[in-house]
């Protein structure tokens, strides 16, 4: 394992021979942050723009629901952000995803090819479908899914069959593939994508936390035939509570917005439900609030790009840890600016942690790998050691969009 493939602008040489030292993991905080002193969450809202205002039209319009202009005005403005040719604003991220599954034809008994490192909404979506996750291994470069481990998965355990790809171990269908933006960095789309191609299997985009991130030049969730969103507290531009389907083909944005609307037949008072649909569209209040922050993204992601450089500087110089950055030929959101201890400091992560919450500084690690959650232990999976060491090794820094950080 090549932590070269990490991505650092440090020259390693130099610093090898000291010692890692938690007290300079958190003075490299600080000089980023540019806080001598205070404290700074992981990643808060901000609410500098038309918030108040555009809460006060949508409540003095009584239209505070799943009906109203807000909505049909935040659809379009993801569009025009994005890229795709139809956005369908739904309750949260998770119920995204799930929405994304059923359309791209999951059913239960189905396997879904996923990355046992990711946030457990991914996971609990495909599980929402009666399917089954099976995991895969991430790249150290990108944090996501990795495709050659995918394509090795794939070789090992798959067969193509008249009735779809099959999984010769369980004999269940193989339905989908969903490949996660990592704290904002995208995945290797291109190689994904032509691995699905190739078995003929549906890819389904989480791009949960990666709005504004562009993969060779195009917004995350642009090119795919779906891609889910989420606008929770903590993300980028948030609504409260909310979530995305993103997608280029008309008529999947069509039967989006009628299955998360109760699958209702349009009709001026009768109430008329042809399938089972899910009551998931996007309330207007929210919506309101979605618009006044996609207003501030390009803001938003500036001041977010610039505190990402400001810790790789911070960092290059910090023995013991590097700095994860975007990968080649991506744009990162730095959604959540991320550190990975070399491996021989492993042990230490937990203490680094403290040390560093301890300081003011609302750091967190990785997520718990879902292959070791008691619900999806025997969920079937492939070599996972690359996930697992970064498991192992990562810790989340502070990265809201309102850290004013150190210039050079």
């Amino acid at each position: 394992m090549s932590e070269a493939n990490v991505g650092t602008t440090a020259t390693r040489s130099d610093i090898s021979t000291r010692t890692f030292d938690p007290k300079a993991v958190v003075d490299a905080v600080r000089r980023a942050a540019g806080t001598p002193n205070g404290i700074l969450g992981l990643h808060e809202p901000v609410f500098a723009g038309n918030e108040v205002a555009y809460l006060e039209e949508c409540i003095k319009s009584t239209f505070v629901s799943s009906v109203g202009p807000f909505v049909d005005r935040f659809e379009r403005m993801l569009e025009e952000v994005t890229g795709a040719r139809r956005a369908v604003a739904v309750v949260n991220g998770t119920a995204a995803l799930h929405a994304c599954f059923r359309l791209a034809g999951v059913e239960p008994g189905d396997e879904v090819m996923s990355p046992a490192l990711t946030f457990i909404a991914t996971t609990n979506a495909i599980a929402y479908c009666g399917a089954v996750p099976h995991f895969i291994d991430s790249s150290l470069t990108t944090l996501g899914m990795d495709p050659r481990a995918l394509a090795a998965r794939l070789e090992a355990i798959a067969a193509r069959t008249p009735k779809g790809t099959i999984n010769r171990e369980t004999g269940r269908r193989i339905a989908a593939i969903s490949p996660m933006h990592t704290f904002g960095h995208p995945v290797e789309l291109d190689e994904i994508a032509a691995i699905a191609s190739d078995w003929g299997i549906a890819l389904v985009e989480d791009a949960a936390e990666s709005l504004g991130s562009t993969y060779k030049g195009h917004a995350v969730g642009s090119q795919a035939r779906l891609a889910a969103l989420s606008f929770n507290g903590n993300k980028i531009v948030t609504t409260g509570g909310g979530g995305a389907i993103l997608t280029n083909d008309e008529e999947l944005g069509r039967r989006a917005k009628h299955l998360t609307t109760t699958a209702k037949l349009p009709h001026k008072w009768a109430f008329v439900h042809d399938e089972v649909g899910f009551n998931y569209r996007l309330p207007n209040l929210n919506a309101a609030l979605g618009c006044a922050q996609l207003e501030q993204l390009d803001g938003f992601l500036a001041s977010k790009r610039k505190l990402a450089a400001a810790y790789q500087r911070a960092f290059a110089d910090v023995p013991g840890v590097h700095f994860s950055h975007e990968p080649k030929d991506t744009t990162s959101n730095y959604w959540l600016n991320a550190i990975l201890l070399d491996e021989a400091n492993a042990n230490r992560r937990d203490e680094l942690l403290a040390a560093l919450n301890d300081a003011g500084f609302g750091a967190r690690p990785a997520w718990t790998l879902m292959h070791r959650l008691p619900m999806f232990a025997q969920n079937p999976r492939g070599d996972l050691s690359t996930a697992e060491s970064i498991e192992r090794r990562l810790i989340n820094l502070p990265s809201s969009a309102s850290i004013r950080a150190r210039d050079e």
